[in-house]
């Protein structure tokens, strides 16, 4: 194919003039006819004015007789990232993806050129992930900072980074992370496999839409499958613990596979603690985490039955119902809840804290002269509320809340016998739940691992052992 031939197809490809941030560069190379293909934006400009000014610089003599693009690239291209294709579906991705693509009369082949850069925010210490201790940094949504930020903490060839592009129309990049030595390969296939099927136009909504294509079946289940992480060095931690991380360009969130419902209990600062500590705060988070779900549920059933409340739980007993029935009560308030949250989420960051806390005090003590909401009741949910936040994982609080509303539904309809119902369904959906790409997700209890089930209750100290 022609220079000319080339330079056309291309062009019609890329549709240049249909977009203004989309350009064609004609320059002149050695006395012969070339062209620079680049997004606007996606390009080190001072880079490429450098290389440029160098090429443009080139006397006829020094390219007379070079048809191979390597040999042109070897001699002539400075920058160390450099590509040959003649793939022009090939070309136009690694356009739109930031890549430069050079043209040069004569040459069998275009020259790629990974000049590029992103917009991206700072990296900082992510808003939902803190520590008291520890690093301050956080993965941002540019793949090539997070990639850097893992490998500054594996300094170990066998930490190892393929590129998967997924989606017909975005060709989003997914970046599968793991330890070769360490990891699973039978399930790092099937991660492989089941990425390269996957057939949807775009991951519109990163990690989300990828974790949607990933996960098959049960979409009745509210127990989340996928753990996610802001921090590169929890990342680091479970790549070096031979887990499997996904990174998908344009999401500052990774997702670690295979992930049991017991891995949730793990949080960042147990790790910045001494053992002691770390495993502490573990069963306090897990006590009151467990709480949370049966609390209402509980308390509710044993204001259907006053005559089963033992002697030492005399307080709990309601002095005024209030003119709503309790159980509507308790499904208002927990809808209430969550109107809250949401409006603190849309509220300018300035107002929000305010604006919650006026917005809860004010309505809370209006119900109750009102004789709307009784004043235990909203005690009990403002604990639940509160202490749902000691859990990270924003999933499996949400699985939770259902599964307590679920308790409260049966418990109205059954009493006691609901209750142990809803205990029973809330068991067989963790039983027949598998982890992403398949997997047991009560693993280490099914199948049992003694040693391992420690070492997720109990935070552990840093030995040869769990090092390596």
């Amino acid at each position: 194919m022609t220079y000319t031939e080339t330079i056309d197809r291309l062009s019609r490809k890329l549709r240049v003039d249909a977009s203004f941030d989309l350009m064609s560069r004609p320059v002149m190379i050695g006395g012969r006819l070339s062209t620079l293909f680049f997004v606007d934006g996606f390009t080190k400009d001072e880079v490429l004015a450098k290389m440029l000014q160098y090429l443009t610089n080139l006397t006829p003599d020094k390219v007379e007789g070079i048809t191979s693009a390597d040999e042109f690239a070897t001699r002539y291209i400075t920058y160390t990232e450099v590509e040959l294709t003649a793939d022009f579906d090939k070309v136009v991705t690694a356009v739109l993806s930031g890549t430069t693509a050079l043209v040069v009369e004569g040459l069998d082949r275009v020259i790629l050129i990974d000049a590029r850069t992103y917009p991206v925010r700072g990296v900082e210490e992510p808003e939902t992930d803190r520590v008291l201790r520890g690093s301050r940094d956080g993965l941002v949504e540019t793949l090539v900072f997070n990639a850097a930020l893992i490998r500054r903490r594996l300094r170990d060839p066998a930490l190892t980074m393929e590129v998967i592009k997924v989606g017909r129309i975005s060709s989003t990049d997914v970046c599968v992370c793991y330890m070769a030595d360490r990891v699973d390969k039978a399930y790092l296939k099937k991660v492989r496999d089941r990425l390269k099927n996957i057939t949807i136009p775009a991951l519109t909504m990163g990690q989300e839409s990828l974790a949607e294509c990933l996960l098959r079946g049960q979409w009745y289940n509210p127990f989340p499958r996928i753990r996610y992480t802001e921090r590169p060095d929890s990342a680091a931690a479970g790549i070096a613990e031979g887990q499997i991380v996904l990174m998908v360009d344009n999401s500052p969130a990774a997702m670690v596979l295979p992930t049991s419902i017991f891995d949730f209990s793990q949080d960042t600062n147990d790790f910045y603690f001494p053992p002691i500590v770390g495993s502490y705060l573990r069963f306090v988070r897990g006590l009151i985490f467990v709480a949370t779900l049966f609390l209402t549920p509980v308390w509710y059933w044993l204001m259907q039955n006053p005559d089963r409340i033992p002697p030492a739980l005399e307080f709990i007993r309601i002095d005024e119902m209030g003119n709503i029935p309790l159980i509507v009560q308790l499904f208002l308030v927990e809808l209430l809840i969550d109107a809250i949250k949401l409006a603190a989420l849309n509220t300018p960051s300035s107002l929000s804290n305010a604006l919650s806390l006026v917005g809860a005090l004010v309505f809370g003590e209006f119900a109750v002269q009102a004789g709307i909401f009784s004043s235990e009741l909203l005690a009990y949910m403002a604990f639940v509320a509160i202490a749902s936040f000691t859990q990270p994982s924003h999933e499996l609080t949400y699985a939770f809340k259902l599964f307590r509303i679920f308790f409260l539904l049966l418990t109205w309809l059954f009493h006691g016998w609901g209750l142990l119902a809803g205990m029973v369904i809330m068991t067989v959906v963790l039983v027949t739940t598998r982890t992403a790409v398949g997997g047991h997700y009560l693993y280490p209890v099914i199948p049992f691992n003694g040693t391992a089930l420690l070492r997720l209750l109990f935070r552990q100290p840093i030995s040869r052992h769990n090092a390596e």
